[in-house]
């Protein structure tokens, strides 16, 4: 019998990540996937990883709840988990291989510095690292 398939989504400030949620749910309903949603506070290296960095968490925690009524009106249920981490995209790694997922689905922003697109120190990080699968849900680009 084959596993049942997962899914990580990194949940941050980005309308792309709630759309990377939405793409988990849709695929997820269909092949019964768990689906994992975590959201990475960078701590900085002149504090202790332990750190109590309330204002962060609260964040965190309200961008986990965005990310569970995202997943329950398409009718499906994440997990939801805070982590605090010196980098967000080896939290990220870690974190997915710790929990045997399938495929990491990271929504980024499209940000353009000096004229060129970047996706990310995250985004890159998770890419060339993941041992994984790594789809990307890349926001639309606004037009001015």
């Amino acid at each position: 019998m084959a596993q049942q398939p997962s899914y990580l989504v990194p949940v941050s400030e980005s309308p792309a990540s709630l759309e990377a949620v939405e793409i988990a749910c849709m695929l997820g309903k269909q092949r019964k996937a768990r689906i994992y949603a975590v959201h990475v506070i960078e701590v900085l290296r002149s504090l202790p990883l332990n750190a109590g960095m309330e204002t962060e968490a609260r964040r965190g925690e309200q961008l986990l709840r965005r990310a569970e009524e995202v997943a329950s009106h398409g009718g499906c249920h994440v997990e939801a988990a805070l982590l605090q981490a010196r980098d967000a995209g080896q939290a990220i790694v870690d974190e997915a291989r710790d929990r045997g997922v399938d495929t990491i689905i990271l929504g980024v922003g499209y940000k353009r510095i000096i004229g060129a697109f970047q996706i990310g120190r995250t985004a890159d990080y998770v890419l060339k690292n993941a041992s994984c699968q790594v789809w990307v849900v890349r926001q639309a680009v606004r037009r001015e």
